[in-house]
C-alpha cells in the first residue's frame, strides 16, 4: 500500500468531519461522489474519534466493499452515532473531535510469533467470533505480541489464549494512519483543551 499524498490525506479527513457534521447536526448522510477517481481500490477502514485525548467512539470494517471515500464517511458517521460503548456525539462536541483514519491492507493468515507489535493489526476469528485490534493499541498500553494476542483474543469474547487452539484463525493486517494531528501546528496542539 502506498502512501497518500499530503493534500489527498487532507482530503479524506475533511471528508470524515463533513459527514460527522451532516450527520450530528443535521440528521443527514453526506453524499460521496469519487474525490480521486478510479485510482483508489476500496479498502478496509476504521475511523477513529478522540476528545480532549480520550476514545469517544472507533468503528470500522475490514472489507473494502465500496469506494473508499463511501467506507470513511460511512466509518466517520457509525463512531460518531453508533459505537455502542459511547453515547451519540453531540452537536456541541463535533468541533472538539479529533479524527483518525486507518486504510488497511488485506488481512493475511500470521502465526503468531510473526506478530510485530506497532506493525501489524490483528483479527482473530473462531465460528462467529471475532475481534479486531488496530496497531496503534498495543503501542498506546505499551504491551508485548504476547499481551495484544491475548487482548485481542478477548475482544472477540474468547479465552485470552484462544490464539494457541489450532481451531482459532489468526490474520494480521497493516495501516497507513491519517490524523489531523499531523496536520495541526505543534504549538496549537500543544493548548488544545
Amino acid at each position: 500500500m502506498s502512501p497518500l499524498p499530503s493534500d489527498e490525506r487532507r482530503t479524506l479527513l475533511e471528508l470524515a468531519r463533513r459527514a460527522i457534521s451532516e450527520a450530528t447536526l443535521h440528521n443527514r448522510y453526506l453524499e460521496t461522489p469519487g474525490l480521486f477517481g478510479a485510482e483508489h481500490q476500496a479498502a478496509g477502514v476504521f475511523v477513529t474519534l478522540h476528545q480532549r485525548g480520550r476514545l469517544r467512539g472507533c468503528i470500522g470494517q475490514l472489507e473494502g466493499l465500496e469506494s473508499l471515500e463511501s467506507a470513511i464517511a460511512y466509518c466517520a458517521v457509525a463512531a460518531a452515532k453508533h459505537d455502542p460503548r459511547f453515547a451519540p456525539v453531540e452537536p456541541h462536541e463535533v468541533g472538539e473531535l479529533e479524527i483518525e483514519i486507518s486504510i488497511l491492507s488485506q488481512p493475511e493468515r500470521i502465526e503468531p510469533n510473526a506478530v510485530q507489535v506497532g506493525r501489524h493489526g490483528l483479527l482473530v476469528k473462531r465460528g462467529r467470533m471475532r475481534g479486531v485490534l488496530l496497531p496503534q493499541v498495543p503501542m498506546q498500553f505499551h504491551w508485548d505480541s504476547t499481551k495484544f494476542l491475548e487482548e485481542t483474543c478477548r475482544k472477540a469474547g474468547l479465552d485470552k489464549d484462544a490464539w494457541k487452539d489450532p481451531a482459532t484463525t489468526l490474520e494480521a493486517f497493516t495501516t497507513e494512519v491519517i490524523s489531523e494531528a499531523e496536520f495541526v501546528p505543534q504549538e496549537s496542539a500543544r493548548r488544545r483543551p
